[in-house]
Formats: C-alpha cells, sequence, structure tokens
C-alpha cells in the first residue's frame, strides 16, 4: 500500500514539471514581393545545348612501304600546310625509279626522241620506219630496172622473179615495221606513266599535312616498318570549329543561315563566344523531333576544345508580342508549373503553361493576363485563398525564403 501511494506522488510530481500547451496564433498575411505580366515586344531566339567538332579531321596513313627514316612532330603540335611530318626510307623506290628511268630512255632513243617530252607526230619520220621504206624503195627500183630488162630480151626471168619476192617483202616489212613503231609508240607511254608512279611512290616517302592543323594523335615511331594505308598520324582543324546543335521541329521556321550563334562553355563560364549558323539538316530525327543545325565560330587561339559541351543561342528573325514574368514567379510542384496571382490580398494559384525564357524572365503562353499580379517570394507558403502582403521597397541582398513548415 506504502509502495502504491509512493507511485501516484511521483506520476503527479512529473506530471507538474511538463511546460504548458502552446496556443496556435494567427501569423497575418504572409509578406510577398510581386511582380505584374507584362507583354513586350522580343526577338525570339533558340536556346540549346551542342558539342563542338572539329572543322576538318583526318587520318593521315602512309602511301608506300618502308622504314620509318624521320618523325618531326608529336602530340598538341600545329602544323602548316606542306610541312613533313615523317618521312620513310626512300633507297628502294630511287633504285626503281632509276631503272625505269633506262628503260624509257632505251624506247626513245629508237623512236628518235630526245627527252619524254617530245612526241612522234609522223610514224614516217621515226629511224626504223625510215629504213624500211629506204629499203622498199631500193627493192622496188631493182625490180623495175630488171623488168625492163627483161621486157626487152636482154634480161633473165630469174633476176626478175628474185627482184619481185624482195620487193613483196619489203613491202610486208614495212608493215611490220609501222607496226612495231606503233607497239613501241605505245610502250614509250607506258614507261612514261611507270617513271610518273614512281616518282609520285619517291615524293610519297615524305608525308606531309594536307592543311594547316593540330596533332591529335602520333601513330608512328622512328625505325618502325610500315605498309600502304598503315595510320600514321591524326589531324584536326581546330579554326573555327563546328558547334552541332539539336533544335525542335517547332522551332524549323525560325532557324535560317547566316543567323548569330552565341554560346558559352564550361571552361570559360565567365566569357561569350560568338558564331554564325552555316548548315541546317534537311530532315528531323524522327526518334527526338530535333533537327541538326551546325555554326561555325572562329577559334584563332584554340580556346575552344573539340569535344566539349556548349549551351547557345540562335539570334532569330522572329518577333513576337510575348507575355512575361519573372523566372522566379513560377513554382514547379507535383509534375506542373504554377504562379500565384494576387487578388485582393488573396492569392490564386494557376497552373500555367510556359514557353521560352528570356534572360529572368520567362513567357507565359497560358494561365494569367496581361496586368495581373503574381508573387515572386515566399512560393512554398503559398496555395489558393492564402492572405498575403505585397512587400515594396528594395530587397535586402539574398535573403533566404522562409519554408512553409
Amino acid at each position: 500500500m506504502k509502495f502504491g501511494c509512493l507511485a501516484v506522488l511521483v506520476l503527479l510530481a512529473a506530471c507538474s514539471r511538463q511546460p504548458p500547451p502552446t496556443v496556435k496564433t494567427d501569423t497575418g498575411p504572409v509578406p510577398v514581393r510581386a511582380a505584374q505580366v507584362v507583354v513586350r515586344q522580343l526577338q525570339r531566339t533558340v536556346e540549346s545545348v551542342g558539342t563542338l567538332f572539329p572543322y576538318d579531321e583526318v587520318i593521315i596513313s602512309a602511301e608506300i612501304e618502308g622504314r620509318v627514316d624521320q618523325v618531326s612532330f608529336d602530340l598538341g603540335d600545329s602544323v602548316r600546310q606542306g610541312q613533313i611530318l615523317a618521312r620513310i626510307s626512300e633507297e628502294e623506290q630511287r633504285y626503281i625509279l632509276l631503272q625505269n628511268e633506262a628503260q624509257l630512255r632505251q624506247s626513245l632513243e629508237r623512236l628518235g626522241l630526245k627527252n619524254e617530252k617530245d612526241r612522234v607526230t609522223d610514224i614516217n619520220e621515226t629511224p626504223e620506219v625510215r629504213r624500211a621504206r629506204a629499203d622498199l624503195l631500193e627493192a622496188e627500183q631493182r625490180y623495175k630496172r630488171i623488168r625492163n630488162l627483161v621486157d626487152q630480151k636482154i634480161g633473165a626471168q630469174a633476176d626478175l622473179d628474185q627482184a619481185a619476192a624482195r620487193f613483196s617483202a619489203m613491202q610486208a616489212a614495212l608493215d611490220s615495221t609501222s607496226n612495231q613503231t606503233r607497239n613501241l609508240i605505245q610502250e614509250v607511254e607506258r614507261f612514261k606513266a611507270l617513271v610518273e608512279l614512281q616518282r609520285k611512290k619517291l615524293r610519297d616517302t615524305s608525308v606531309a599535312a594536307p592543311f594547316d592543323a593540330s596533332i591529335k594523335e602520333r601513330q608512328v615511331t622512328i625505325g618502325q616498318y610500315v605498309r600502304p594505308n598503315t595510320p600514321l598520324f591524326v589531324l584536326v582543324k581546330t579554326n573555327p570549329v563546328r558547334l552541332r546543335l539539336e533544335v525542335p521541329e517547332r522551332m524549323a521556321p525560325w532557324t535560317a543561315i547566316g543567323q548569330t550563334v552565341e554560346l558559352s562553355v564550361e571552361a570559360f563560364q565567365d566569357r561569350k563566344f560568338h558564331g554564325r549558323v552555316w548548315r541546317i539538316a534537311p530532315t528531323v530525327e524522327q526518334t527526338k523531333r530535333t533537327f541538326i543545325v551546325e555554326a561555325l565560330v572562329d577559334n584563332p587561339s584554340g580556346e575552344l576544345k573539340p569535344g566539349s559541351y556548349a549551351r547557345a543561342r540562335i539570334m532569330t528573325q522572329k518577333v513576337d508580342q510575348i507575355k512575361l514574368v519573372p523566372a522566379r514567379a513560377v513554382n514547379y510542384v507535383l509534375g506542373s508549373n504554377k504562379t500565384y496571382v494576387i487578388q485582393d490580398g488573396a492569392v490564386e494559384a494557376r497552373e500555367v503553361k510556359i514557353g521560352d525564357r528570356f534572360d529572368q524572365q520567362i513567357e507565359i503562353l497560358e494561365g494569367v493576363k496581361e496586368g495581373e499580379s503574381v508573387a515572386t517570394t515566399q512560393l512554398n507558403r503559398l496555395d489558393t485563398g492564402v492572405k498575403v502582403r505585397i512587400v515594396t521597397g528594395a530587397e535586402k541582398g539574398s535573403e533566404p525564403e522562409k519554408s512553409s513548415e
């Protein structure tokens, strides 16, 4: 019994130490700042995120086989058009060229030509044809003389038959020589082609840059034996660079070649770069409902790196009457965008359809009217029916908004 009384006394003492219950008081209207819905005539812009690409990129490969004797450039080096990137041993190619040139000179001499630039204008003026024609003429004259003697009964028929046979043989010899000469002319042309081809192979031992570029990758070392089509270098041209953007199909009528493009990259967040639209894809990507737009951006100092992401804005020629509110007046709640219209000291929450963004303002396509006031602060505490008080005057710094707890 004593223990029971003691427990009751302890319980009563504990209850007496609990704080008194708080009474929830009405704090009054929520202080908010407000802005009016305005309509302005503005130039439409197309905003997108894209990727930078080099203007040109090419893999430089070997065109002949041989051992690499010299490599002149490496990763990151800048090269000018025509500069020698690497050299392949030319010894074997030079020997083959000497052999081909000797064969060509031999054929030229048979045609009576002095150098490879000379051409046969009349086949009858070539040495072998001239000799065959001279033999034919001599055989013809001998045949005629013996035939006259035979006609006068003072020559032997056997001599006439022999002269006639020689005359026919010389005619056949002339035809054969003419054909051989024609073939020799064709052979000379073939040797000329072989010589020119071999001279090209000799030139190909020096691998030159096809345009002003930078070395993206070096894939060859001194002493390496390469074959035709072996990759040696990867070159990129980065001035200008290409900016490739995906633009929604609804913006196709606004976009045109020559429009100014303003872009920024993460590496230079405080700077703006400028370019111009120079290519527009003729088709729309069906899965994304977008089309490709390419812009050229000057990059003389190489600050813009191909492969980087860039945020871009295309300045179009389309001008519209646009309904605007401050971007901070729009609150994203449960899958929809809402603004809070202030009427007679109370809030009406409205779902709105937004359009493009213009710096610190955003376009409202549906949901509010021109001239209406919308709250720009304390949005998390607002809903339909909440009483508010509009605060005016200069805003103190970046004062954090109160939560709705």
